[in-house]
C-alpha cells in the first residue's frame, strides 16, 4: 500500500463501511481538533467512543469517555488515533490485542508510523496515515464545497446541506486524486524541526 497517496475509492469504502469508530485521543474541550472530528463524525451518523484515561468519568457528545480500547464493550470498525506519531505503536499493537479485531488504522493528519501501519496490514487490516476522516468525508461527499473549499469531486448536483445524524453520499465522482500534498510537506517540516 502506498501511504503517500490513497485512491479516492480506498478512502470512500472505509467511510462508507465503518460504523463504529473509537477515537484515541479524543478530548472535551471544545477548541481541539479531536474536539470538532468527533463531533463531526457522530452528527454523521457515526457511533463514536471516545478513548483517553485522562478523561474517564466525563463525556464528549453524550458518549463516556472510556480508558482503554481493552474497556470499549463492543466490537469497532475503525480506530483513528489523535496522537503523536511517537504514540502510535503502542495504540496499534493494544488494536491487535482485540477479539474482534477492528477493520481499519487511521491516523490523523501529520501522525505517521510505517511500522504500526506494517504491523497492522500484516493482521489484515486497512490502515490511512497524515489524514483526517472529517476532512476526507467532507471532500468526499462534496459538503465541504459549502464552505467555499475546492473538494475536487463533480456533481451535476450540489451537495444538500446536511442536518442532525444525516449520512451525505461520498459517491461522488473525484478528479485530482487525494492527494494533500501541503499537509505532507507540513508533517515532514514538523518532524525533520523536532
Amino acid at each position: 500500500m502506498n501511504h503517500d497517496a490513497y485512491d479516492d475509492n480506498y478512502i470512500r469504502s472505509i467511510l462508507n463501511n465503518v460504523k463504529t469508530i473509537a477515537m484515541v485521543g479524543a478530548s472535551p474541550v471544545n477548541v481541539r481538533p479531536s474536539y470538532f472530528a468527533f463531533k463531526y463524525l457522530a452528527q454523521r451518523g457515526y457511533d463514536m467512543i471516545p478513548v483517553n484515561p485522562g478523561h474517564v468519568g466525563k463525556t464528549l457528545m453524550g458518549k463516556a469517555f472510556v480508558a482503554s480500547l481493552a474497556d470499549i464493550d463492543r466490537p469497532i470498525d475503525m480506530i483513528d488515533i489523535f496522537r503523536n506519531s511517537s504514540h502510535i505503536m503502542p495504540v496499534v499493537e493494544e488494536a491487535l490485542k482485540l477479539s474482534p479485531l477492528p477493520k481499519v488504522i487511521w491516523m490523523q493528519l501529520g501522525a505517521r508510523d510505517d511500522a504500526a501501519a506494517e504491523k497492522a496490514e500484516a493482521a489484515g487490516l486497512k490502515v490511512v496515515m497524515n489524514r483526517c476522516p472529517k476532512i476526507e468525508y467532507g471532500r468526499l461527499s462534496s459538503e465541504i464545497s459549502w464552505m467555499g473549499v475546492n473538494s475536487r469531486t463533480l456533481s451535476s448536483k450540489r451537495a444538500p446541506i446536511p442536518t442532525q445524524g444525516m449520512r451525505l453520499s461520498l459517491n461522488r465522482t473525484s478528479f485530482g486524486g487525494g492527494q494533500t500534498a501541503a499537509s505532507d510537506r507540513a508533517a515532514k517540516n514538523k518532524t525533520e524541526t523536532t
